[in-house]
């Protein structure tokens, strides 16, 4: 029988991802209760800036989370999983920064960092595979 192994690195960078995305929630929950639009954003600026910075995290984070926990289980070194997760992280926190007080800067660092991190990603990936 194969055990599955216990992907420390993921597990950690996953309780903080979704720590990250209640962080990331709970502004758009505020607001949409502060200016009454339970549906959608309305005509608020704001309202409409946190719900893509909750958006762009969502559609980011599950799937670096998937490669990131497919990079630990091919035995990939150590410091090349935290260096991603931690890039990832980083990348999407920026971002969502960016978002929340409309600065291009942070968010084209969030961007960057989360491109280069899902890159790596997938190129570890694609090596393995090749590699056997």
């Amino acid at each position: 029988m194969t055990t599955i192994p216990f992907l420390s690195v993921t597990t950690v960078f996953a309780a903080l991802f979704l720590l990250a995305l209640v962080c990331l929630s709970v502004p758009v929950s505020v607001r949409r209760a502060r200016i009454g639009v339970l549906v959608g954003e309305g005509d608020d600026v704001l309202l409409r800036r946190l719900i893509r910075a909750h958006g762009n995290f969502v559609e980011y984070a599950p799937l670096g989370l998937i490669g990131l926990g497919l990079v630990e289980a091919a035995a990939a070194p150590l410091w090349l999983v935290i260096s991603i997760g931690s890039a990832l992280l980083v990348g999407r926190i920026a971002h969502a920064i960016g978002m929340w007080r409309d600065t291009a800067e942070l968010r084209g660092i969030g961007i960057a960092l989360t491109h280069l991190s899902v890159l790596v990603l997938a190129g570890t990936l694609i090596a393995k595979i090749v590699s056997g």
